[in-house]
């Protein structure tokens, strides 16, 4: 079980060192960028690879039990493009897990959004947005290793699989709900499918993520 995983996220941001602010234009990963973004491994490697889903190329995770994190260091301005929009799907949920618990805090899907908040590695707040196994969608919670990260499950106990979905959130007014705070850009973003706690074994899918001046959802594969 990673019982440091909290800190890894957190050093990951603490060394990190500014690239370009973004501009207007809307920001755009492709699946062979994400694919191409650093790996942090806190137990094991999930296998992350270019695959094609009806024609379009989309980022497949598979997790075996293992937990890594595919994640971008970049300043996003959130007064020029507050929206992240992405599409995701998995292929099935965890059963038997307390997701609110350190041993249950495994998904087959989570995207991160993450801000510093200060100069020491861990002063770091990040908004984890999950497909949970068994919590309604719209639930959120402290995760279990630090309340400086705020899980909000965007899909959950009754969301099907195999199943594109569409999501579409304001980065800004979710930092405002879950953490009381007005926050106008962020630092870094991560995707990250793992079973490292509990022994999940679970395939998803990541495509179109980015950030945009606008709300409209995004056309997810298929």
């Amino acid at each position: 079980m990673t019982t440091h995983r909290w800190m890894g996220w957190a050093l990951v941001l603490g060394g990190l060192t500014l690239s370009t602010g973004a501009s207007a234009a809307d920001i755009a990963f492709s699946a062979r960028d994400m694919a191409a973004w650093e790996t942090r491994s806190f137990e094991g490697q999930t296998r992350y690879a270019v695959v094609s889903d009806n024609g379009v190329e989309v980022l497949e995770a598979n997790a075996r039990g293992q937990a890594s994190a595919k994640y971008l260091e970049r300043e996003v301005d959130l007064d020029e493009t507050p929206y992240l929009h992405w599409c995701w799907k998995v292929d099935a949920r965890y059963s038997g897990l307390d997701e609110r618990t350190r041993a249950g805090d495994d998904y087959p899907a989570r995207l991160y959004v993450a801000r510093k908040t200060g100069l020491l590695p861990w002063q770091v707040q990040s908004v984890n947005y999950v497909w949970s196994s068994n919590q309604a969608v719209g639930a959120r919670w402290p995760n279990a290793f630090t309340d400086r990260a705020m899980l909000l499950a965007l899909q959950g106990e009754q969301s099907a699989v195999g199943e594109w979905r569409a999501e579409v959130r304001d980065v800004s007014a979710d930092y405002q709900a879950l953490f009381g705070e007005d926050v106008s850009e962020i630092d870094g973003v991560a995707l990250m499918s793992d079973g490292d706690n509990a022994g999940g074994n679970g395939t998803a899918w990541y495509y179109g993520v980015g950030f945009s001046g606008s709300p409209t959802p995004p056309n997810c594969p298929g």
